[in-house]
């Protein structure tokens, strides 16, 4: 007999079975269906609670249903949805200047998902290298870092070095170099022999889904640094690391420097809408003119009123702040741990990972499975890397209980 439901009125098993049946199956997800979410915690259909140590990948940093954010959703939502840009809306402007205050940058070109940011800022780059730069025609390059995950268009993918995001989908778009990432001195070489075609490196302040790998102190200041000397646009993505997950406002902010682009999205609907955003000065924007780019959806007034909501949230909360404050405390909790199955642990902020040693036959999907039977919700990257990014809202109260859930499937895992 099945369990009684308690959110919903389609149970765990039948929820996957549907999935199985009648989705494609392009991802494999933890057997767990989530019918409920409040702040840092989901509920599955019969009721049990879970600590969500993933927040969809950094896109509810300000937890689940923030009421603030649903309110303004809600309010918006009985007035008007959208215009398309064939139109003025009177959200859009005021959103527009709010988010440019907002981060410090002359004008933003708002659209909905992060891949669609990453490939905007793409296009805007290579029009300014031809426009301002003065590169010949179709030899515009983009340098990227070998191990980044940009998303999941043709074009974005053309950039990666991972397989099982590449693998039959060629051919692929041209004018894009690889180099190893926290390597400057990689980036120098490339310039030396190619900076007069080179129009934008884009890179992750940190790499997310390689594992939460974590540069060395300065490498993006170094990075923006030597893209000056070849009069190159630094973009820096931001779609999983900006917004307070790292402890600053923008990751890029610890090492003190302002991008050429930055690309916004995630957080920045607090998991409400596919909302995102590419900020820039005035000079590179304003090479990209009417009906040469855009979404019906992009800039659409639901997505301005909740977007405004989520950055006040961020703001009125101090969530980067305590994003920095837990964060350290979770990363030392962590490396007491008397564990051979823990080779590191590395973070900034509420974006940590830890490094799995297999040991007996456990990997880290094992390890994932029965972190979700103790009450806590995390996934594997790569087979042997797990992250823990919990909605920024968590209090230090609850990060501790979590801890004790990690600690407790460690234990009996030995």
């Amino acid at each position: 007999m099945s369990e009684k439901l308690v959110y919903g009125d389609v149970g765990s098993e039948k929820a996957m079975d549907f999935e199985k049946t009648y989705g494609a199956h392009n991802y494999h997800p933890l057997p767990v269906v989530i019918a409920k979410g409040k702040g840092t915690k989901v509920w599955d259909p019969e009721g049990k609670e879970y600590f969500d140590f993933l927040s969809a990948y950094s896109a509810v940093n300000q937890g689940h249903c923030h009421p603030k954010i649903i309110d303004a959703l809600i309010e918006q939502a009985k007035t008007l949805t959208l215009t398309s840009r064939a139109f003025y809306n009177n959200k859009l402007g005021k959103y527009e200047k709010f988010i440019t205050d907002f981060f410090g940058y002359d004008m933003v070109l708002p659209m909905n998902t992060g891949a669609e940011a990453v490939e905007t800022a793409m296009k805007l780059s290579r029009k300014w290298g031809y426009e301002v730069k003065g590169i010949k025609p179709n030899k515009a390059i983009i340098i990227v870092a070998k191990g980044n995950f940009h998303g999941r268009t043709l074009g974005i993918i053309s950039a990666s070095t991972d397989p099982v995001a590449y693998h039959n989908y060629g051919p692929f778009l041209p004018g894009i170099m690889k180099i190893p990432y926290n390597d400057t001195a990689a980036l120098q070489r490339i310039l030396e022999k190619h900076g007069e075609n080179v129009c934008a490196f884009m890179v992750e302040p940190i790499q997310g889904e390689a594992g939460v790998y974590v540069p060395n102190d300065g490498y993006l200041k170094q990075c923006y640094e030597i893209c000056g000397n070849y009069n190159v646009l630094l973009v820096a993505d931001e779609v999983q690391t900006g917004i307070g997950r790292t402890g600053e406002l923008l990751c890029s902010d610890y090492d003190q420097i302002k991008p050429d682009i930055v690309i916004l999205g995630k957080a920045l609907s607090g998991g409400v809408l596919p909302i995102s955003a590419v900020l820039s000065s005035k000079e590179i924007m304003m090479v990209i003119k009417p009906g040469q780019h855009g979404s019906t959806f992009g800039g659409f007034p639901l997505a301005c009123a909740v977007a405004k909501a989520s950055l006040e949230v961020v703001q009125d909360e101090n969530l980067a702040e305590k994003a920095k404050k837990l964060g350290k405390i979770f990363r030392e909790e962590l490396e007491k741990f008397q564990t051979p199955m823990i080779s590191v642990v590395r973070g900034k902020g509420l974006l940590n990972a830890i490094v799995i040693k297999a040991h007996e036959g456990i990997d880290a999907w094992e390890i994932c499975l029965k972190l979700k039977e103790n009450g806590l919700l995390a996934k594997q990257t790569h087979q042997h890397i797990i992250r823990f990014a919990p909605p920024l809202v968590i209090t230090e109260e609850e990060l501790m209980e979590s801890v004790n859930i990690i600690r407790k499937t460690f234990e009996e895992l030995k």
